[in-house]
């Protein structure tokens, strides 16, 4: 039974504050680690335990994840646009290492994982689940390329130093408290205001962001350790996203759709 201390890392980002809120609610202890510059705004109303430290110090890694029984890593670098993609790369995978290394040495009953549909590979059929390995090499940005390493060395702890994890692919989140905001959010927001006069092309499996830290949660309860697990609801386009926004506040959505390679130039 997981009921004992659970730990949020990255607890002040959009997944991770609502995963703060779903244990919360569950009447859960927890305790987050945040950076000392975090904004926790969206999580400050709540009973928890805050430490503030850094994913790649070891040592406050395991201050915090004393007498915890679970883990939910929710830290990721996002800025797919970075023509340089080594802070992906070293904020993605090394200093996940860093994370995974203490972990396993913290007598933790469940790691959760915040992966992405983005390690899930192409199958023939159109319909990809959870069994398709990662076969899209050629086409992948660096910030997929390292979203895979991050998850295949936590599968190798896994496997290789009995750390019980749990990888969780989750598509788009979209919805309320998105304080920074996310670059999805940032979007959605601009075709509310009815300042995106033209869109791209763009799509992908997207959840509500409630669900999927409900989706983590239960992950942590009812996952298989050294599974994936897909967390999406539908497929939804960039013509539908917008559209959808811009009813809610009555502005007109955005007309003129540009191709993707345009938008790259």
């Amino acid at each position: 039974m997981i009921s004992g201390t659970a730990l949020v890392i990255g607890a002040s980002g959009f997944l991770g504050s609502h995963v703060v809120k779903a244990l919360v609610d569950d009447g859960r202890p927890v305790r987050i680690m945040v950076r000392a510059s975090s904004d926790t705004s969206a999580t400050d109303h709540l009973d928890v335990e805050r430490v503030v430290g850094a994913i790649d110090d070891a040592e406050a890694l395991m201050s915090a994840m004393k007498g915890c029984d679970s883990v939910f890593y929710c830290v990721v670098d996002t800025r797919a646009w970075l023509r340089d993609p080594a802070p992906l790369y070293h904020t993605n995978v090394e200093c996940l290492r860093v994370v995974l290394d203490a972990a396993v040495d913290s007598g933790l009953k469940r790691f959760v994982f915040t992966s992405t549909f983005g390690t899930i590979g192409r199958n023939a059929s159109g319909i990809s689940t959870e069994d398709d390995a990662f076969n899209w090499w050629d086409d992948a940005p660096d910030y997929v390329k390292c979203r895979v390493e991050a998850e295949n060395l936590l599968m190798t702890y896994c496997r290789d130093r009995g750390l019980p994890g749990i990888a969780c692919c989750v598509g788009n989140t979209y919805g309320a408290d998105d304080i920074q905001p996310t670059p999805h959010g940032q979007m959605v927001k601009d075709a509310a205001l009815g300042r995106m006069p033209i869109y791209w092309e763009g799509d992908g499996p997207s959840v509500g962001i409630a669900d999927a830290a409900r989706a983590l949660v239960l992950a942590a309860e009812k996952g298989r350790v050294g599974r994936r697990y897909i967390v999406a609801e539908r497929w939804v386009d960039f013509k539908e996203l917008f559209t959808m926004a811009a009813g809610r506040s009555g502005v007109h959505p955005p007309r003129l759709k540009l191709p993707l390679w345009l938008s790259l130039i």
